[in-house]
């Protein structure tokens, strides 16, 4: 065994080689926003977010005013949640986590930082709270489209990053998140355990428990027919379309019927077939 001392430790050092080093200086000063690569331990800068003005998010007033509060708070330095937005796609929702970022750093003359994790690096997410841990600038971590499937069991990570575990979420740390399931797992992997588990409650709880550890939980739902056309009338407004109001309700309504729903993503998309049409640019 005394032999294998010196060749254990060579490929100790090897292996340390080989990590990539801990990023402790990453510089939050060259953007308002980053994509957090967990490969080099870094942030990869992003110069241009795409978002909509706030004032273009209609329909959705209730989870918009809630939202806005919460991360007005957290950037003035007060308490606040992390949030979880659920419900429908195509309504709004990694749209209304930009749009506020980008109102509340204009409004309130605030420093504060988006970062965006991907949903496949969220195990990382310990790496990148060390990183920030104790940094001046606040710092919203936001997951687009979060969910997980039977038998994966790296939610379990994530219900740890969110309560902090023992040394507690950074203080300057907030976390945002999408998803189309209100519980973050489907029904089936719930209703297994509802079927196969010794205790039926503990292990029930425990699939739900993650979605426990979002303070705000603010639901998205499918627009009704007068939702999705004031969403057309803000958005043709906005854009200075110089069109008939019956005409382009007509047409909008015949878009949403080609595309078998009504959401805020298809009138969007509505728009940007008419702006193309009339050879105007947005």
């Amino acid at each position: 065994m005394a032999n294998l001392a010196p060749l254990l430790e060579r490929i100790a050092v090897a292996l340390e080689r080989l990590a990539p080093p801990v990023q402790t200086n990453v510089d939050l000063s060259l953007s308002n926003a980053f994509i957090w690569n967990p490969t080099k331990l870094d942030l990869e800068t992003v110069l241009n977010v795409n978002f909509l003005g706030i004032h273009l998010l209609i329909g959705i007033d209730q989870s918009r005013d809630t939202l806005l509060q919460n991360t007005e708070r957290f950037a003035k330095g007060l308490p606040a949640n992390n949030a979880l937005l659920w419900g429908a796609r195509g309504m709004g929702k990694s749209s209304l986590v930009k749009s506020i970022h980008a109102h509340v750093n204009k409004q309130h003359k605030t420093n504060l930082k988006l970062i965006e994790v991907h949903r496949e690096d969220l195990e990382s997410l310990p790496q990148l709270m060390n990183i920030l841990r104790g940094r001046n600038e606040r710092v919203v971590l936001f997951c687009d489209d979060l969910s997980y499937d039977a038998g994966d069991a790296s939610y379990k990570s994530l219900k740890t990053v969110l309560d902090g575990g023992i040394e507690g979420r950074p203080e300057n740390v907030l976390f945002y998140a999408t998803s189309n399931r209100r519980h973050l797992l489907p029904r089936d992997m719930i209703e297994n355990e509802r079927s196969t588990a010794i205790n039926v409650g503990e292990a029930v709880e425990e699939k739900v428990s993650l979605s426990d550890r979002f303070g705000l939980w603010l639901g998205f739902h499918a627009c009704s027919q007068d939702d999705y056309l004031a969403i057309i009338y803000g958005y043709a407004d906005a854009y200075a379309f110089d069109m008939p109001i019956e005409a382009l309700k007509a047409q909008a309504l015949e878009w949403s019927m080609t595309r078998g729903s009504r959401t805020g993503r298809v009138a969007w998309q509505f728009i940007c077939h008419m702006a193309g049409k009339m050879g105007k640019t947005m």
